[in-house]
């Protein structure tokens, strides 16, 4: 419990920065109300207005009822997402965005028996992730195609003219009003440009490690087969558990910047956040700025990248490097 309430001191004091006037809602189901007592205790530290919301468990479908009330978070400054899956790609995210509210989406997922709130990766340094994402995106920013190869075998290309890259810390302040726990880079890529291979051999998002390397093709933006291994057996069976053809289109190139978190299938977000990683997102991305919706999000992460924006490397190995500038 005492971790937990470190988490949660973390996220409201540091991340959320919650102030006396804040009117804050802390969006919860019945698994994890133990997080969203944590989080209350510490707002009202703080705040004099936090109530709680407690959503049915709908698994990977809870997006689906913030799509259809988008209205929801209007009364309030302030919303943290501390449910099971991320809400941070609904309508009502978006919404609660494009008006100005603090908005933190909080994705407790966990395949450990451990709360998130207990997890180390939270004490990451949010300015040194903030300064590792402004050298990364101060490349990819301009940029029209990315380019991703590992030493297992990936090799894929993304298009993203007219799509801007953001970042993720935590810090709602540095993302512009809206953050999630995930330390990363992200870019909304064109949803119909991600052409060649992944060999899968991080994390399969919500359903934890990929036990054996796993070749998954995309074609015009879209998986169009997935390995017959273990791991792509169970990947295939999730994802047809959407029962959207959507689930399928990638919609977002991540990069992960949390030097404290470890990719071995624990925890969703820990996965996606590692550095040394590099993930697709899967389904929909409307929040991110991309234009592509679905019944859900989910990422699969892979190791130790290569990375090109455009011709130029930023990364090797997982590391993030300097690019040399062009010669005309």
């Amino acid at each position: 419990m005492q971790n937990m309430d470190r988490g949660a001191g973390i996220i409201i004091h540091d991340w959320m920065r919650i102030k006396p006037w804040d009117k804050l809602l802390v969006v919860t189901n019945r698994e994890h109300l133990p997080e969203s007592r944590a989080l209350r205790a510490q707002a009202f530290r703080t705040a004099r207005s936090v109530n709680t919301l407690v959503v049915e468990n709908q698994g990977r479908d809870v997006g689906i009822f913030f799509d259809a009330n988008e209205d929801i978070f209007d009364p309030y400054t302030a919303v943290i997402a501390a449910t099971e899956y991320s809400l941070v790609t609904t309508k009502a995210a978006k919404r609660a965005i494009e008006k100005g509210k603090k908005f933190l989406s909080l994705p407790l997922s966990t395949n450990d028996g451990r709360s998130m709130l207990e997890y180390d990766f939270l004490l990451m340094d949010t300015k040194k992730s903030r300064l590792m994402a402004n050298v990364i995106m101060k490349y990819i920013r301009y940029s029209e195609e990315l380019h991703v190869t590992t030493p297992a075998g990936t090799d894929l290309k993304m298009g993203k003219k007219g799509r801007k890259p953001g970042f993720f810390n935590g810090v709602v302040k540095d993302g512009k009003g809206y953050s999630s726990a995930s330390i990363e880079v992200y870019v909304p890529i064109e949803e119909t440009k991600t052409e060649g291979v992944m060999v899968l051999d991080g994390s399969l998002g919500y359903i934890g490690k990929a036990e054996e390397p796993t070749r998954i093709l995309f074609r015009d933006g879209r998986i169009t087969e997935i390995e017959k291994t273990p791991t792509g057996l169970r990947l295939k069976e999730y994802m047809e558990g959407y029962k959207d053809s959507r689930i399928y289109i990638a919609g977002e190139f991540g990069i992960g910047l949390n030097s404290y978190s470890d990719c071995v299938g624990n925890c969703y977000i820990e996965d996606e956040s590692a550095y040394g990683t590099f993930h697709i997102g899967l389904g929909r991305n409307l929040a991110l700025g991309g234009v592509q919706n679905a019944k859900g999000h989910f990422d699969l992460v892979c190791l130790n990248p290569d990375i090109y924006a455009d011709n130029r490397q930023i990364m090797q190995y997982g590391k993030i490097i300097l690019p040399e500038p062009n010669v005309y």
